[in-house]
């Protein structure tokens, strides 16, 4: 497939070079924006359905962290918008300040704004983004992070990681599981916890903690996340960018309103309360029978004949609210568009950045000096 064919095929791909952006995932944060707010946080709109409205005196974004980055688009994002906000913020703040008298409170001036991005893969710089080539399952990835907000809480995290997809849809989900289990312990090191007791008395409001978004792959087992998110957010949603193609199992999930748990005390408490009707010393102390005797405890017995909802012997699955994401009249993913005579006359745009590291590089650099042939 050439370039103006997959330029036809996929719009979104070439608004994304047209428009400067590195990727056309950039596209999918631009309309989880749209829906959540993630980047502004004291904008509402009519159509919000989220249970988290926030007040409109909201404070800004400061410090954000784009979990595996490369090659950038996302944090291209991130930039862009918070520059833009601080911008605007400066400009109030010396507008107000000018206006008010010293006896008036005392202004605080806005911050400015941090973003760091983490990848494995090399990324070129992008303004205003700290960049790192580390690891974000080693623990010293967590401390760089903190060192760089000189230890305050950061507002958002971000991962729009995936694995390289395998076709085995089993084992592609449980990679991608582990990835999510990875950037949400960066998130729970990180995040800014929620205002559980509000200054007014009023319910807790999830703008007052941090937010996580990452891509998540919908397969069998996604309630088990949803249930982990619900016990960590104030506020879980499954999110469905118009950019993310309809025949993918991408979605995003987005927490809103950190609450401040570990996953790994999540995991525990999961564990305890299952064995609590067993020894204290966990399930890996409990014999076989206590153990099922534990897991039993409270199910009815049933004669022959009976017949009990599952969810009655198990308990409900979790479950998340699902919203699509960008506006109904925004080009489909799927879709193949006619291009105007004047594009077609063109030659296609070449990306914005090139791969700084392709794994590919090296059977380049072998095919260029003749030294990659075809054996016999």
């Amino acid at each position: 497939m050439g370039k103006s064919s997959k330029d036809k095929r996929d719009l979104y791909y070439r608004k994304a070079k047209e428009e400067g952006w590195r990727a056309r995932s950039a596209f999918k944060l631009l309309q989880l924006d749209s829906q959540f707010h993630l980047l502004n946080p004291g904008a509402t709109s009519a159509s919000d359905t989220t249970a988290a409205a926030s007040s409109s005196h909201q404070q800004a974004l400061t410090r954000v962290v784009d979990l595996c980055a490369a090659p950038g688009s996302w944090s291209q994002v991130l930039s862009q918008r918070m520059r833009e906000e601080h911008a605007a913020a400066v400009a109030e703040y010396s507008r107000v300040k000018d206006s008010s008298s010293s006896s008036q409170v005392h202004i605080k001036a806005p911050q400015e704004p941090k973003i760091v991005a983490v990848d494995l893969q090399p990324m070129a710089p992008i303004e205003g983004v700290t960049t790192m080539q580390a690891d974000i399952t080693h623990p010293r990835t967590i401390a760089a992070i903190l060192a760089h907000f000189d230890g305050e809480p950061a507002d958002l995290v971000v991962s729009d990681g995936a694995p390289d997809v395998t076709g085995l849809h089993d084992l592609d989900e449980y990679i991608q599981a582990q990835l999510i289990h990875s950037a949400l312990q960066v998130a729970a090191a990180v995040l800014r916890p929620v205002d559980e007791a509000p200054a007014n008395g009023g319910p807790v409001d999830a703008r007052s903690g941090g937010a996580f978004v990452a891509k998540i792959f919908r397969g069998r087992d996604i309630d088990l996340l949803y249930d982990q998110m619900g016990r960590m957010f104030v506020h879980v949603a499954c999110a469905k960018p118009r950019s993310s193609r309809a025949s993918s199992l991408e979605a995003f999930i987005v927490g809103l309103g950190y609450r401040g748990g570990q996953p790994e005390a999540l995991q525990k408490q999961q564990l305890d309360s299952i064995s609590s009707s067993g020894s204290s010393g966990g399930v890996q102390n409990l014999s076989t029978q206590k153990f099922t005797e534990s897991v039993l405890k409270g199910v009815p017995s049933l004669s022959v004949g009976d017949s009990l909802p599952l969810d009655d012997v198990f308990g409900s699955r979790a479950n998340a609210q699902f919203i699509a994401c960008g506006d109904l009249s925004a080009y489909d993913s799927d879709a193949t568009y006619t291009l105007a005579p004047e594009e077609l006359a063109r030659l296609s745009l070449d990306p914005v950045q090139a791969p700084t590291a392709p794994p590919y590089k090296r059977a380049l650099e072998l095919k260029r000096a003749g030294l990659l042939t075809k054996t016999s």
